[in-house]
């Protein structure tokens, strides 16, 4: 049994948690689990939708795959040596680290990504960098057992492209068909390389960069 922690927060974006666990919970002989850094409900970055955290940070310290979302809310943890010390121990001994979003932030903090090829949102490619990682504009990235993916939705390809690692394409592919993950978006302006330059100055002024 393949042990899957994904850490939440207060302050988390839904769909970083949300795509990830849709797709990682469906992989054979797994036992997925919400860890905080106490159990109880987190409250996404909007307010309007709650996460149970399962367990708390100590109740878990061994699994084989770990899975950090992004959102405001981790900006206070990238501080917080309870939470990076057990995102150290566990990646010392995971099979998988992971990150969606912003939650490359934390692996950074946590001295993960030096020196390593990464992504995160693009608007916080530069904060990326100056934690230590070789940042990459990509969807998804991997170097070695680490595997980060870009903004929010990228969760999503990032999970299936984990669950081809540990179940093999088929499986994978099962996983993207019985989700009907077929994205045909109405609009082509999901990247800065894409979107009219007020969009991209819109988005990127409402982002709250350190």
């Amino acid at each position: 049994m393949m042990r899957i922690a994904i850490l939440i927060f207060d302050g988390l974006t839904a769909l970083d948690a949300i795509g990830p666990y849709e797709i990682l919970s469906r992989l054979p002989e797994t036992e997925l689990r919400f860890v905080g850094r106490e159990a109880g409900p987190k409250r996404t970055d909007t307010g309007a939708l709650g996460i149970h955290a399962d367990l708390a940070l100590a109740e878990l310290p061994d699994p084989e795959v770990l899975v950090v979302p992004g959102g405001e809310g981790n900006r206070s943890l990238m501080t917080d040596d309870e939470v990076l010390g057990w995102v150290r121990d566990v990646h010392d001994r995971s099979t998988w680290t992971t990150s969606v979003c912003t939650g490359a932030l934390i692996l950074g903090a946590a001295g993960i990504l030096d020196g390593k090829r990464a992504t995160t949102h693009w608007a916080y490619l530069d904060r990326l960098r100056e934690l230590g990682a070789e940042t990459a504009s990509e969807r998804v990235v991997e170097h070695g057992k680490v595997v980060t993916a870009a903004g929010v939705s990228a969760g999503i390809d990032m999970a299936l492209t984990l669950a081809s690692r540990i179940a093999g394409e088929r499986v994978a592919q099962s996983i993207q068909l019985g989700i009907e993950y077929d994205p045909e978006p109405p609009f082509d302006t999901g990247s800065p390389h894409k979107a009219p330059q007020e969009l991209v100055d819109l988005i990127r002024s409402s982002e709250r960069t350190e």
